[in-house]
Parts: structure tokens; C-alpha cells; sequence
């Protein structure tokens, strides 16, 4: 007769404990435990004994246990707060998590990561985290105008990194917390973006942003305006503007869509990433505007798909993936009890491609 059902499953392997490696090494487990938790009692013999035969069965401390008895559970958290259809698209989030991974995994540190709906169920996230001594600490990414998360963080005493800048604009200042900030210089970015397209003759230029409400964003909307004063447009009357998205592709097109509607369409329109500005190509050819003798495209994030779409788009270039090993890495410090810092990463280039060059005449 042929087993079925639960009897033909193989039994899971059991997991070594204390006890196997007490009798292994012919010592008590007290004198394990102190040998595999670095305390005195034990001689340096007796200690060297216990992990090797900890060592030949495959022992590891349960997380759960040292978190219960203060130690550190060998872990930090992660939690993103967007559209879950926005993320497998995007490449910047595979970059960055990447990065982090590539620094966690020098430490043998793991990353618990988890996608919510929204910014209530993020901060329940890190409440369960804490009560549960889950992470050690966390990284925090889009931070927003009105952040909870930085004060929420502080007050449990749970160490942060929070990844962008964290003041919106003057009225929505970086709030003095008990954290590190890791940052880029949206402003600059955006001011060596306007100067190529003014510097080819544009002035009718649209800002295809992301998400209201996240920092970056009113960054970057904020960045828009006063660069346009710089070079000495008129923002009003040339049409320069942002308008918010969700940064898929179906709103990037959506929002060409309605931009190239208008009376007098912009020559020039800059996507706050790289779906959306494929997405705006896309449109582009099918309402038979040519790209770039009549609409100018720029992404904000360069990414392999900015490179094989014809024309090839000018995008920013930054390496992302450092950025993730930066942050990462100050965490890391943190809990090895360095100081809270803000540290600024590298300033994204622009890379001038096909997609853009003089407007129409």
C-alpha cells in the first residue's frame, strides 16, 4: 500500500539545541550557554570545545529567544507604503534594497521587509516590531510632509535611518529626533535638469511628479519653480508646472495624455522616474508627436529600460544601489553605538540621450 495524505510527508529535521551540545562536548548546558554567550565561567578550552561541536551541528541562537533576554535579534525592518503595482516596476526600490542587502549581508544581518497599504498601517508595523523586539532597527523610506514615523520611532526608542531629505520646504522643516538621515540633493538635480532644457531652447516645461504629499516630491515641485525663476521664466504665462501621480505607468500616461491636449502643449515634459517616462514616449508616438523634434523627455532615475527605449531617454544617473549600502551601513552604525547623522549621498548627473533636444519651431 502506497502512503497518502500527511503519512507520506518526510519528517522536518530536527534543529540542535543546547542540550545536544552539552552531551556532544561532555559539559553541563549552563556551561554552553555561557561559552556560546561570550560570559565568564568557563575556560577558554572548554569555550573553544563548545562551539566547534556547536559549529559541526548546525547550531544557531533562536531569535526570538535573544530578543527575550535583551540581545539583539540580528535584524533590521523595512516597510514600504505604496501601491504594491507601483513596486515591481520600479526599478530605484530593487536598486536600493539591493544595496542594503549587498551592506546587511557583510554583518550577517537579515532584512525583514513588508509592503502596507498606507502610512497607519506602516507606523502599526513598527509597534508590533517593537512589542515583539522583532528588529533592531529600521529603515525609513519617503519621508513626508507631516511625518509621524520620525517622533513615533523616537518615542519607542527604536534606532532609524530615514532614507531622502526630510524637510518638504521652509514650513515643513526636519524634525531635531534622535535619528540619521541619509539624502540626496533633489534641488541640484533639478536645477541641472532645467538648465539643459533651457539651454536647448524650451520653455514650456512640465514636471511629471510622483506621489503628493512625500518630501521629495514638494522638493522637486518647489525646485521647479525656483530654478524657472533663476533662468529668469515666467512660470505662469510659459505653462512650467508639476502635476502629481501615483508613478505607474498608466498615470504617467494618463498625464501626458491630457498634457499634450492642451492648446499650447509643453515642448519639454520631465517624469519623476523611468516607467512613466516610457509610458510618455509611448503616447507620444501614438498621438503621432515625434520625440525629440516635438515633445523633449527626461526621467528622473536612469535605469536599463531609459536605455533600450528608442529614442533612448536623458535621465539622471545616480547609483542607487550605493545609496542603499550608505544607508544601510549608517544603520549599522548606529547600533553599534555611533552617533545620529545626516550624511548626503551622491549628486545624480544628467545624462543628455536622444529623447531630448531643440523644441519646435
Amino acid at each position: 500500500m502506497t502512503a497518502t495524505g500527511d503519512a507520506a510527508r518526510p519528517r522536518p529535521a530536527r534543529r540542535p539545541t543546547i542540550k545536544d551540545i552539552a552531551r556532544r562536548a561532555g559539559v553541563s548546558e549552563s556551561a554552553v550557554s555561557f561559552a556560546l554567550n561570550d560570559r565568564p565561567g568557563v575556560s577558554q578550552g572548554t569555550r573553544a570545545r563548545v562551539r566547534r561541536v556547536a559549529e559541526e551541528l548546525g547550531w544557531q541562537a533562536n531569535s526570538a529567544a535573544r530578543a527575550l533576554s535583551g540581545e539583539r535579534s540580528g535584524c533590521v525592518g523595512l516597510v514600504l507604503a505604496r501601491p504594491a503595482r507601483t513596486l515591481g516596476v520600479e526599478s530605484f526600490f530593487l536598486q536600493l534594497v539591493s544595496g542594503i542587502q549587498e551592506a546587511l549581508s557583510v554583518r550577517g544581518t537579515a532584512l525583514l521587509f513588508q509592503v502596507v497599504e498606507d502610512l497607519a498601517a506602516e507606523c502599526a508595523v513598527y509597534r508590533r516590531w517593537w512589542a515583539e523586539r522583532r528588529v533592531d532597527g529600521v529603515l525609513v523610506v519617503d519621508p513626508r510632509t507631516d511625518d509621524p514615523r520620525p517622533e513615533l520611532l523616537a518615542s519607542l526608542g527604536l534606532p532609524a535611518v530615514v532614507i531622502g531629505g526630510m524637510e518638504a520646504d521652509e514650513h515643513h522643516p526636519a524634525p531635531a529626533l534622535p535619528l540619521s538621515n541619509v539624502w540626496a540633493d533633489d534641488s541640484g538635480a533639478m536645477a541641472s535638469v532645467l538648465d539643459h532644457l533651457h539651454g536647448l531652447g524650451h520653455r514650456r516645461i512640465v514636471h511629471v511628479a510622483g506621489l503628493p504629499g512625500l518630501a521629495h516630491t514638494e522638493r522637486r515641485i518647489r525646485s521647479l519653480r525656483a530654478e524657472a525663476r533663476r533662468l529668469g521664466l515666467d512660470a505662469e504665462a510659459a505653462g512650467i508646472r508639476s502635476v502629481t501621480t501615483d508613478y505607474s505607468d498608466a498615470e504617467g500616461a494618463e498625464a501626458t495624455r491630457r498634457l499634450l491636449d492642451e492648446p499650447e502643449p509643453p515642448t519639454a515634459i520631465v517624469y519623476d522616474n523611468d516607467v512613466m517616462a516610457v509610458a510618455g514616449i509611448a503616447v507620444a508616438a501614438e498621438r503621432g508627436v515625434r520625440v525629440p523634434a516635438e515633445l523633449s523627455v527626461v526621467a528622473w532615475d536612469d535605469s536599463p529600460l531609459c536605455r533600450v527605449t528608442h529614442p533612448r531617454l536623458t535621465a539622471l544617473v545616480r547609483d542607487t544601489t550605493a545609496f542603499g549600502r550608505l544607508a544601510a551601513q549608517e544603520l549599522l552604525d548606529v547600533l553599534g553605538g555611533g552617533p545620529f547623522r545626516s550624511l548626503q549621498g551622491e549628486l545624480p548627473h544628467l545624462e543628455p540621450r536622444e529623447s531630448t533636444g531643440p523644441p519646435p519651431k
